[in-house]
């Protein structure tokens, strides 16, 4: 059975991430806010399903790459992957704040 390796990231470092790989800085030079940095990144893993989907169904009418429809498909998995990593770290910080005596 192989592990997964697994990452330390912190919101600030992954918007921060995101917000270069998904264009640079915004106009003005103000930084791009957590909110919309996760919305673009459900927005493009949502793009990703699609994609895939699209190979997909090129490959069930009997055109396309197989590489191509692989390819797809493996990176919408690992981004699904991602998608419910993330959920479950959010889940987990809204219960342990919840725990939090005032």
């Amino acid at each position: 059975m192989t592990q997964i390796p697994t990452m330390v990231i912190t919101p600030s470092s992954a918007a921060e991430a995101y917000s270069r790989t998904a264009g640079g800085a915004i106009s003005g030079g103000a930084s791009e806010s957590f909110g919309s940095a996760v919305e673009q990144a459900l927005g493009q893993a949502v793009q990703t399903g699609h994609t895939a989907d699209d190979q997909a169904m090129t490959a069930l009418s009997g055109g396309g790459n197989l590489t191509d429809v692989v390819t797809a498909l493996s990176h919408a998995e690992m981004t699904l992957q991602a998608a419910t990593a993330i959920r479950d770290r959010v889940v987990q910080a809204y219960q342990d704040i919840m725990k939090m005596p005032i």
